[in-house]
């Protein structure tokens, strides 16, 4: 009898406001593998898909944002545990993504595992290295401590289509930003797969969203969008990359450039703080007499 079997493929889909929704246009478009073999039809994301990726993320920032370092650490933790759970089936995307031996393809994979939970231990760690109290001649205390940007839109890095992703994507959440993410064109697979940990997991929907399809074509809407905060170019090559940079200063977006990165180096907190704003209070503390400040 197995050997009529017909073999269920699997149907991808975009992952927006912690639902799996089809194309808003209803295209999608082949995926093949470094070889040219089919592997899959994904989703070809409209203008419309990334205007309702931004009403999510913008939703769930209020939320994300207020809670507490330790509680997005927790999240971010159980996320590598899930991850850690489906190794072999991002080994086999990641293999067939980028044109690896099924070891090096693992590799790779616990790579990316141990990637995000590096960046889950910086949850509650980060306002200690960026932040804290400055000197001043005065009757009062000033402080200054990092909050997150807002919603931030993020081009994954083209080639490295789940160790770059993660280390695109695990900064900008756990510093308690929201965002959108724009998988590679060529191998979306992983980053499609990477939403249904998301959906299974703690995470509140709309915290990460994902995109597939033509990366220009997507970017331009959320690089001129009035309620994007943020860009990551880390995935455009240097012609899209300035014509996105020119539709971000319409709203003095925060603009990170890509650069050459090997994303297998551990990395520092760049992308970290790339998204953060410091946010600075001065706190009376009395009149100071003679015998020192008085409170």
């Amino acid at each position: 009898m197995s050997e009529n079997r017909l073999s269920v493929f699997k149907t991808y889909k975009l992952y927006v406001g912690g639902k799996f929704p089809r194309s808003e246009s209803g295209r999608v478009y082949e995926v093949t593998d470094s070889k040219g073999k089919w592997l899959a039809n994904a989703p070809q994301s409209s203008r419309k898909d990334a205007r309702d990726a931004v009403v999510a993320a913008r939703k769930a920032f209020g939320g994300w944002s207020g809670a507490t370092a330790y509680n997005r650490g927790q999240i971010l933790y159980r996320i590598a545990e899930m991850l850690e759970g489906r190794k072999d089936q991002f080994a086999r995307e990641v293999a067939d993504a980028e044109g690896l031996s099924k070891s090096k393809a693992a590799a790779v994979v616990d790579a990316a595992i141990d990637r995000w939970v590096w960046y889950a231990g910086w949850t509650d760690k980060i306002a200690q290295v960026v932040g804290g109290a400055n000197p001043v001649a005065g009757p009062y205390f000033n402080l200054s401590s990092p909050e997150p940007t807002g919603v931030v839109t993020v081009l994954a890095p083209q080639e490295s289509s789940f160790l770059g992703l993660i280390s695109v994507i695990a900064p900008v959440i756990a510093t308690g930003n929201t965002v959108i993410v724009i998988a590679s064109q060529n191998s979306p697979l992983p980053a499609l797969s990477l939403g249904e940990v998301l959906a299974t997991s703690d995470l509140p929907g709309g915290v990460v969203n994902v995109l597939s399809g033509r990366t220009a074509e997507i970017a331009a809407p959320l690089a001129a969008h009035q309620d994007v905060n943020a860009i990551d170019l880390a995935g455009a090559d240097d012609v899209l990359a300035k014509d996105l940079e020119i539709a971000a200063a319409d709203n003095l977006k925060r603009v990170l450039r890509p650069h050459p990165v090997d994303y297998t180096e551990t990395p520092g907190t760049e992308r970290l703080t790339a998204f953060l704003e410091t946010k600075t209070v001065w706190h009376p503390t009395g009149s100071l007499g003679a015998g020192g400040s008085s409170y």
